[in-house]
């Protein structure tokens, strides 16, 4: 989609240049930004000193910031509006994540998710002038357990917004791929203790129900499809040997790339856990932790960014092969959205390992980051001031199948 000029009157290549020119000019911050989470990793739920790095930076860009959630503290606004009465008015929700993997640290790269948000929204910032509405920074914790973005959109974040942004680092580039409907399960057992040697018939073994769970599991996975998956691990199985484990305690994920398939799924691991309850006379508690659906990527905003990239000399493919998940996917199911991968490293180097981690932390990854960042701005920018590009974006997403509306979520 070709479009001549702003509306505001602004030759879009001035505004671009713009926007580059302000992100080079906080480079040093924006990096140093990127290092001091890699140094300091949080994870899901704990991220207070990185939404704290992230509302700072925002806030003296000009956004004006809160925290828009009581029970999600580490989640961040910033909201700034444009200047212009010249063109139409539109909301862009620049994304960022921050939380990291328990153990691991940021294997993710949710780092450079950061630094990417952070600079797209100071490089907004510095053309306010040509453009009205409003930018929305919105800083998502808990992606990788807990679903953050769902609760946001849940209060409201995401209302009227005309389009959603968002890079993840990766092995390799493309304009975005597909994601698995997720949902993260805690199950707890509850039996009875009894002397494990004196008495053992006198208790109830929750650890084995556990145990019959995790290999029925093993037995189910021979009939689900290719693209389902499920896996777990226990978190608790008794305090010692010689005593019958009254509660065992264990997190699993379902995740399937069909919501048809996925419902089936939630519908039978329920029931397995029942069957693994009733064989060991145990009591079962399944608690849903958050769930994730399947990305709705939008082709006619992801073909912007890829433009706005390729004058990097950066070639997307069309898709990503990713078998991950991601609550943008809930983004994507509420208003038009991309979710782009750019390498940071070889391909090859598989994402939540330490290697990724260490790449996350490189001169290469902190130039991608910035790269990201010019384009996702400049893509933003076309959003607010083209209203074609909108509402061709728009239609793309009411045309698209909401792959979810079969989905069944149990609570």
């Amino acid at each position: 989609m070709q479009e001549p000029s702003s509306p505001a009157g602004a030759q879009p290549h001035s505004a671009y240049e713009r926007i580059a020119q302000a992100i080079r000019e906080h480079r040093d911050e924006l990096i140093g930004l990127a290092r001091q989470l890699h140094r300091d990793p949080e994870v899901s739920f704990q991220e207070e000193r990185a939404a704290e790095q992230v509302s700072r930076l925002v806030e003296a860009a000009g956004y004006r910031v809160d925290r828009p959630v009581p029970e999600l503290p580490t989640a961040v606004r910033g909201t700034l509006c444009g200047a212009s009465e010249v063109s139409p008015e539109a909301i862009v929700a620049v994304l960022a994540e921050y939380d990291a993997l328990k153990g691991l640290g940021h294997g993710c790269g949710h780092n450079l998710m950061a630094m990417a948000g952070v600079g797209a929204a100071i490089g907004l910032a510095a053309i306010r002038d040509l453009y009205g509405g409003e930018v929305r920074f919105l800083g998502t914790p808990a992606e990788e357990r807990g679903a953050g973005k769902q609760v946001m959109i849940e209060h409201g974040l995401f209302d009227g917004v005309d389009a959603a942004v968002l890079f993840h680092p990766a092995d390799t580039n493309s304009v975005g791929g597909p994601a698995l409907a997720l949902e993260e399960l805690t199950v707890t057992f509850r039996g009875a203790p009894a002397h494990a040697s004196a008495s053992p018939w006198a208790g109830r073994n929750a650890l084995d129900a556990m145990i019959q769970l995790f290999t029925s599991i093993g037995l189910w996975r021979q009939q689900l499809t290719p693209d389902s998956r499920v896996h777990g691990v226990i978190d608790y199985g008794g305090d010692a040997p010689n005593i019958i484990p009254e509660r065992a305690d264990a997190t699993f994920m379902l995740r399937s790339a069909d919501d048809a398939q996925f419902a089936i799924m939630q519908r039978r691991f329920r029931a397995i856990a029942d069957s693994a309850a009733a064989a060991h006379d145990c009591g079962v508690e399944i608690t849903s932790m958050g769930y994730s659906l399947t990305m709705k990527n939008n082709g006619i905003l992801g073909e912007r960014f890829r433009e706005h990239i390729s004058d990097y000399g950066i070639l997307l493919q069309e898709t990503k092969g990713s078998a991950g998940s991601t609550d943008m996917g809930n983004v994507s199911h509420k208003v038009p959205s991309i979710h782009p991968y750019l390498a940071i490293c070889e391909n090859g180097t598989p994402a939540h390992t330490v290697e990724f981690r260490d790449a996350a932390a490189t001169e290469r990854a902190h130039e991608v980051a910035l790269t990201a960042a010019v384009s996702l701005a400049r893509t933003a920018y076309d959003v607010m001031v083209y209203p074609r590009l909108r509402a061709e974006s728009w239609k793309e997403f009411s045309r698209a199948s909401l792959r979810a509306k079969n989905l069944r979520m149990p609570w």
